[in-house]
């Protein structure tokens, strides 16, 4: 029997020594001191030009990235949030024209009404017209097209229903059938006019997102390579400053050791100014622009919502679905415990007694001004969004005493509507606005903060270090290789 003997295993392949010969090649003897001189030299003059552009390519691109968010991305959501207050003021304002019909006591409120309307209607296209011009993407700009053909077909129904109001002088509140059903039509196309702008806001919002990812992106990268290449370059000036104290018998190269330190601060002072911006980047939104979106769709459903309740005095054949329409949006604004219209009041002002003064609040995470209170950063913030609940705790008050007059007095109902109740929407809403000029403040704020500390990184800074340190390498080195002539 022939025993089988295991075979041997194969010879493991040898690292190519033409390949080590033709690095050794490359690399001066032990003994050739200026050659090693000449070699670190170079090394660290190319280390230098490298780490200068890249540190400025990286300072562009972040300084890019914080313009980008700032002046184009964050101003198209802004815009886009602004249309979706616009168009539902129009119609609430429109229904408001309606409930004042050809009543004396009211000419004021239908004046106002019709005004407003205009100022409206003048804003909405004003948006729209910003949309389209900072438009970057296709799908957008198809969206901005669709909402400027329906935005025309909205204005010329109201127009009809103006119109046919101003011919049959409706009582308050109980306008013409031919203008009721005119309105109908015109207030029939707000839905889709409104959720074609949330679209396009919600769009611009994923665009914001993917720049500020982007942009956050780019800083960490940034920072890696500065750390990364500043190493190199430091083991390489030290490692050079060793060669010729050993070799030359020199304690200190002045040139070199005034490198060496030019380049730890170049260094530092880089990687500290791209963590700055980073940080004003995540200032600016984190904690600022979260809340501006927030707070700009309060104030966008709040007008949505206000419309809801006059069309809900206006309109008795659709009480049922505005009056759901209402309390879904109040729900939106206000996340509360309350299960339908008659008890969000209450519902409100347990809200109201667990939220103001106190450090947490009980207000629904996913609701506009619960996202506000979870994300209060600046100074102001919180007297500011305490004083906005409190205002609307007061018109939510308004609106319940409201409906209990519909029934039995349509013109007390009417009065209370365009009168104490718009007063009360209005102090809210001036408290809101209050709230969102101090993040919109402290974004800009930041995103200045930024664009400055990055100043000069971009430029002249990083290659005036690179030409300088060059410089010096060769000041340090010429002098030592000369003893060797």
């Amino acid at each position: 029997m022939t025993t089988m003997l295991p075979r041997p295993p194969a010879p493991r392949p040898e690292t190519t020594p033409a390949t080590l010969t033709r690095v050794r090649a490359l690399l001066p003897t032990r003994a050739d001191t200026p050659g090693w001189i000449r070699l670190l030299a170079l090394v660290a003059v190319v280390l230098t030009v490298v780490t200068a552009l890249v540190m400025a390519a990286d300072a562009r691109s972040t300084r890019h990235g914080i313009q980008v968010i700032g002046g184009h991305t964050a101003p198209t959501v802004t815009a886009t949030e602004d249309l979706y207050f616009a168009l539902a003021d129009m119609d609430a304002q429109l229904a408001n024209v309606l409930l004042a019909g050809d009543d004396s006591s009211l000419a004021t409120v239908r004046k106002n009404a019709l005004s407003t309307y205009d100022q409206r209607r003048v804003q909405a296209d004003g948006d729209l017209q910003q949309a389209m011009t900072i438009a970057t993407d296709a799908t957008a700009s198809q969206q901005i097209r669709e909402l400027l053909d329906r935005f025309g077909r909205y204005q010329a129904a109201a127009a009809d229903t103006i119109q046919l109001a101003d011919l049959d002088h409706g009582a308050a509140g109980q306008p013409s059938a031919r203008t009721l059903e005119a309105y109908r039509t015109a207030t029939g196309l707000v839905p889709d006019l409104l959720s074609r702008a949330q679209q396009l806001a919600d769009s611009n919002k994923t665009v914001l997102t993917k720049a500020y990812q982007d942009s956050e992106h780019t800083t960490v990268a940034a920072r890696i390579r500065i750390a990364v290449l500043g190493v190199l370059l430091l083991v390489t000036l030290v490692g050079l400053q060793y060669v010729m104290r050993v070799t030359l018998r020199r304690r200190v190269n002045p040139a070199l050791a005034v490198t060496t330190v030019l380049a730890l601060g170049l260094l530092v002072s880089g990687y500290t100014a791209n963590a700055a911006a980073a940080h004003e980047l995540t200032i600016a939104k984190q904690d600022a622009f979260d809340s501006l979106l927030a707070l700009r769709q309060a104030r966008a459903l709040s007008y949505d919502a206000n419309a809801d309740e006059s069309r809900y005095l206006l309109d008795p054949t659709h009480v049922p679905s505005y009056q759901q329409s209402y309390f879904d949006k109040s729900q939106q604004l206000v996340g509360t415990s309350a299960r339908g219209v008659d008890d969000y009041s209450s519902a409100v002002d347990k809200v109201v007694t667990q939220t103001v003064g106190h450090a947490q609040t009980t207000i629904g995470e996913n609701s506009s001004l619960g996202q506000e209170f979870r994300n209060l950063t600046f100074p102001g913030e919180r007297q500011a969004s305490e004083q906005t609940l409190t205002a609307y705790q007061a018109y939510q008050h308004d609106d319940h005493t409201l409906r209990g007059l519909a029934g039995s007095d349509l013109r007390a109902a009417i009065a209370l509507d365009t009168g104490g109740s718009n007063d009360h929407f209005a102090a809210y809403d001036k408290a809101l606005q209050a709230t969102i000029d101090i993040n919109q403040q402290a974004f800009d704020a930041a995103i200045a903060r930024g664009e400055n500390h990055l100043s000069g990184w971009d430029n002249w800074l990083p290659s005036g270090a690179a030409v300088l340190f060059a410089v010096l390498v060769l000041v340090g080195v010429r002098p030592r290789l000369a003893e060797y002539r």
